[in-house]
């Protein structure tokens, strides 16, 4: 079995995904099996899992208390220089937190690719916009909280879904710090950014500035952004060269709000246009891992309480990575074939 037979035995997720990005299949093809996710496999699953109100485990962030009783509140919180982000809001000791409620579930579903426009979305999405509401102020959901981290992410599932966030996308231009990116301790004071927030706004302002064509404001923070991260080569500290933190060199799926390079090469492989030059040794740490059966491994789960497994653990050959790998390979040029 070749790697892209492989690939296409899969769930409609990745088949459909697989089709468009490494197989070359005709439009009508890809289409229709994208229509798949929503009515079978994962996507299917994950949709059956939605409260009828259109929450998943009764949260916007985290599940509320009927949701699950054990789960306790928790989010991504930033530290200087881009280092090893831990979950703020009480998180447990140990890293983990719920990834079951409203906003990883919808991400799991973009992640998916489902159709926004399929009847179990447009009411889905209907109910979130109607009866979600933000844990830390009660906001409307479309309407952000306080959290860049959390708004980039609402900036990207509101894009997807066709709802209107202009108001978050300006707070997030107007909280961009000095160095470029973003950080969400700002307003206790951080001054530097965070490698792990700045990625979730920049993809929130791309998915944004792709729907809708952005401003000249917006277009020019994700800009400021990207040169946060290409300065530092995506994982090297500005001053020393050391890398920053060995995690972010292990590739994971689901990314949740964490910061990998993977998902940066990724980040700037939806971006388009010519890969920067400051990519390359990310490139070639993408290319070493790539094992000899031609697949990537999953590396580093992040803990926590999950609504079903996508993968068969760290170390085994993962079709998502493997799929994101061959992808951005392909946009960089160096001839990667499934």
């Amino acid at each position: 079995m070749t790697v892209l037979d492989w690939l296409l035995d899969s769930d409609p997720s990745v088949r459909w995904q697989v089709l468009r990005d490494l197989a070359g299949a005709p439009a009508d093809v890809v289409t229709a099996e994208r229509a798949r996710v929503a009515t079978e496999g994962w996507g299917a699953r994950l949709l059956a899992l939605r409260g009828e109100d259109g929450q998943w485990a009764q949260g916007a962030y985290f599940p509320g208390r009927g949701g699950d009783p054990d789960a306790g509140p928790s989010a991504e919180a930033g530290v200087p220089d881009g280092q090893a982000e831990a979950g703020g809001h009480d998180a447990p000791d140990d890293g983990s937190q719920p990834w079951t409620a409203t906003t990883y579930s919808l991400l799991q579903l973009r992640d998916f690719g489902v159709d926004p426009a399929s009847d179990q979305m447009r009411r889905t999405v209907a109910l979130v916009r109607d009866n979600c509401r933000w844990e830390e102020g009660g906001q409307p959901y479309f309407s952000g909280e306080v959290e860049p981290c959390i708004n980039g992410m609402t900036v990207g599932l509101g894009a997807y879904f066709g709802q209107e966030v202009d108001g978050v996308v300006a707070r997030l231009v107007s909280e961009q710090l000095n160095d470029g990116g973003w950080n969400c301790w700002a307003e206790y004071g951080a001054v530097v950014s965070s490698v792990a927030t700045t990625i979730n706004v920049l993809e929130g302002l791309l998915a944004h500035e792709q729907a809708t064509g952005g401003s000249a404001e917006s277009i020019a923070a994700r800009r400021r952004g990207e040169e946060y991260l290409l300065e530092r080569g995506l994982f090297r500290r500005k001053s020393t060269g050391e890398v920053i933190d060995p995690a972010w060199l292990e590739f994971t799926f689901p990314t949740r709000w964490h910061y990998d390079v993977l998902r940066a090469l990724e980040y700037f492989r939806s971006a388009g246009g010519p890969p920067d030059p400051r990519l390359a040794e990310a490139i070639e740490l993408l290319r070493s891992k790539r094992l000899p059966n031609g697949a990537w491994p999953l590396e580093n789960t992040h803990p926590g309480k999950i609504h079903f497994e996508l993968e068969d653990g760290d170390g085994r050959p993962s079709r998502w990575n493997t799929l994101r790998a061959l992808r951005v390979l392909q946009w960089y040029g160096n001839g990667a074939h499934p």
